[in-house]
């Protein structure tokens, strides 16, 4: 079975038009337009380019670029907002700024189409699926290379998926989205250029899955036989870029520590314009390290970046200013991720043999009945109307607004409801003083801490808000943003921490993804989070937790896409009814681009740069 047509089995590409129609015809509140503009603020002209072609060139199988052909030279200025990468090492990566770098240096076998959404050949030249579904063949393109000049090679594939992933080496999320009854895929080499990937059933998210980055095996063995705590080092930010070697269409040549990461074009890299002429156009991708939203915003204005997300509180004046500016806007549709509260849940002791969290707030937290009071007294309106501007909606389910398989019996959620939420808080024992203070059945008072990442604009605003909110129920909240390093460090290290304001990136396409969420093993099951033995063999699952884990495990099993939408509608059902993460908001991305761009084609799907390799400078 060719590897074009596997989502039509799923019946993907049929629901994908949907989507992908609703999110170009987004349109802003009423309240947000001027008098001159009519259906809608934004236009998002996309249209689809076709297949990608393989063509040969002395002996090498490059992929071959969609876009008009353009012309070499000159840099792209990108920035991101926090402390800069924790590690050039892709598969040890848990932040979302190293995997952005990493997505720049390192490519796997597949990617995702920006227009339709279907899986297709990368480093692979094809994927095969025998009629079992459970043997995948892939082919490599060859006279692929290393920037080191050595080739790449069925080794390294079979090497990335054997000694890093399998073994558990680095970001465990990776094997835990991966694993399907307890095993993750055998892999071996055919040939040179051919390998297999075996699983022991089919295993409807593994084609996606085939897009993790490739390590180079000549490289990375050495330090893998080490060990994890020589692989976990290795390749930090400290590490002269000449020594990374990388397949991407960037190369790194620089790093400066809370300034900016520069890229340098990959002269071996494997597209092609239609002219036969090696890609990527741009001599350079420089990524400015921003402390927060408003230095971003001033670097725009200033010229010194070349495009910016925008957030709800600046769109209206960007949009007001476009006409008589050198950038336009674009609209791709509802976020593919989530921002949501959550508390510990946790309830075990640390090696010291001390409580990760206070008793008596463990016993708060676990309380269904208060998670559910804190949920239902948030006015998600006022969120979206004074964080976002309007430029977004209120957020129920765990799947973000752009998915495929968003539940839509609990879409729309639950209006703020004050009154119910204090009868649920009777129910468990709560009470208030006179002055309003609201206190346990223990007479104990309610008053926690609540954090976030400092320099999030929005997401300090929410928190300040989420207090607001909570302190009509009598909650005394002390909201303390810290800095993101050591806030990763509380919920998946230290794991003390009260509640927390976050986000987490999504994917419209394929729920699995957030296995390692979901999962009460998982990497970033950070409202249990599970450490030492209780990871291997974990103690004490909550019912509902155990649901999640069954349901997840059938959802990877089933390959047709009206079973998988039933399975995962009732995942997003348990999360709703028990409220591990209560979710807030969701804003519509809308960037800001210079206009001096060809090839700039940005989709909901695959952002602006999905095409990054194929832009130039007219």
């Amino acid at each position: 079975m060719k590897i074009t047509k596997i989502i039509n089995i799923i019946l993907i590409l049929g629901v994908m038009a949907m989507v992908l129609t609703s999110c170009l015809h987004a349109d802003l509140p009423e309240k947000t337009k001027t008098k001159n503009e009519t259906k809608s603020l934004f236009s998002l002209t996309m249209q689809y380019p076709g297949d990608f072609k393989t063509v040969e060139v002395n002996g090498v199988e490059y992929r071959q670029a969609r876009g008009e052909v353009g012309k070499y030279g000159g840099v792209l200025y990108s920035s991101n907002i926090g402390e800069g990468p924790k590690t050039f090492n892709p598969w040890n990566s848990t932040d979302a700024t190293s995997s952005l770098m990493g997505e720049m240096m390192f490519d796997g076998l597949v990617s995702t189409d920006a227009y339709t959404g279907k899986v297709v050949p990368a480093l692979a030249k094809s994927v095969e699926i025998d009629k079992t579904g459970k043997i995948y063949t892939v082919t490599l393109r060859k006279g692929l290379k290393w920037s080191d000049g050595n080739p790449i090679t069925s080794d390294d594939v079979v090497f990335t998926w054997k000694d890093i992933i399998a073994d558990g080496f680095g970001n465990t999320s990776m094997l835990d989205n991966a694993l399907i009854d307890g095993k993750p895929p055998e892999v071996r080499a055919i040939d040179k250029y051919t390998m297999q990937f075996i699983t022991s059933q089919p295993f409807a998210p593994f084609l996606r899955q085939l897009s993790q980055s490739i390590a180079p095996k000549h490289i990375l063995a050495p330090v893998v036989k080490k060990g994890k705590k020589e692989f976990f080092s290795f390749w930090g930010v400290t590490t002269p870029p000449d020594k990374l070697v990388t397949s991407g269409m960037f190369r790194l040549s620089k790093y400066i520590p809370a300034q900016r990461v520069e890229f340098v074009r990959n002269s071996d890299y494997y597209m092609v314009d239609k002219n036969g002429q090696k890609l990527p156009y741009l001599d350079k991708y420089i990524v400015y390290i921003l402390g927060d939203l408003n230095n971003q915003v001033l670097k725009f204005e200033a010229g010194q970046l070349d495009m910016i997300a925008l957030s709800g509180a600046n769109v209206s004046r960007f949009k007001e200013f476009e006409k008589k500016s050198n950038y336009k806007v674009y609209n791709l549709g509802p976020d593919t991720g989530t921002t949501f509260l959550s508390f510990n849940l946790n309830t075990r002791k640390n090696p010291d043999g001390k409580y990760y969290i206070d008793p008596i707030k463990q016993k708060w937290f676990n309380d269904e009945n208060f998670r559910k009071a804190v949920s239902l007294v948030l006015d998600r309106e006022s969120f979206v109307a004074n964080i976002l501007r309007g430029v977004g909606a209120p957020l129920y389910t765990a799947e973000p607004l752009s998915s495929i398989f968003i539940d839509n019996k609990i879409k729309n959620g639950e209006p703020r409801n004050m009154d119910k939420a204090k009868k649920l808080l009777k129910k468990s024992g709560f009470y208030w003083s006179k002055s309003g203070q609201l206190y346990d059945k223990a007479r104990n008072k309610v008053e926690f801490d609540l954090t976030t990442n400092a320099g999030n604009t929005e997401r300090e605003s929410t928190g300040v808000m989420i207090k607001e909110d909570l302190s009509e129920l009598g909650i005394k909240i002390n909201f303390k943003p810290i800095e993101f390093n050591v806030l990763v460090g509380k919920l998946v290290d230290s794991l003390d921490w009260d509640a927390v304001v976050l986000g987490l990136t999504g994917s419209p396409l394929e729920p699995h993804s957030g296995r390692n969420v979901w999962s009460s093993t998982g990497a970033l099951h950070m409202f249990n989070q599970r450490k030492g033995a209780d990871l291997q063999t974990p103690k004490d699952l909550l019912s509902w937790e155990k649901r999640l884990d069954k349901i997840f495990e059938a959802g990877a099993k089933t390959v047709a896409f009206e079973k998988r939408k039933e399975i995962y509608n009732s995942y997003q059902e348990v999360v709703w009814e028990n409220n591990p993460f209560i979710y807030i908001y969701s804003p519509l991305r809308v960037h800001a681009v210079r206009n001096k761009f060809g090839n700039m084609n940005p989709t909901p799907l695959g952002g602006v740069t999905h095409n990054l390799e194929e832009i130039y400078i007219k």
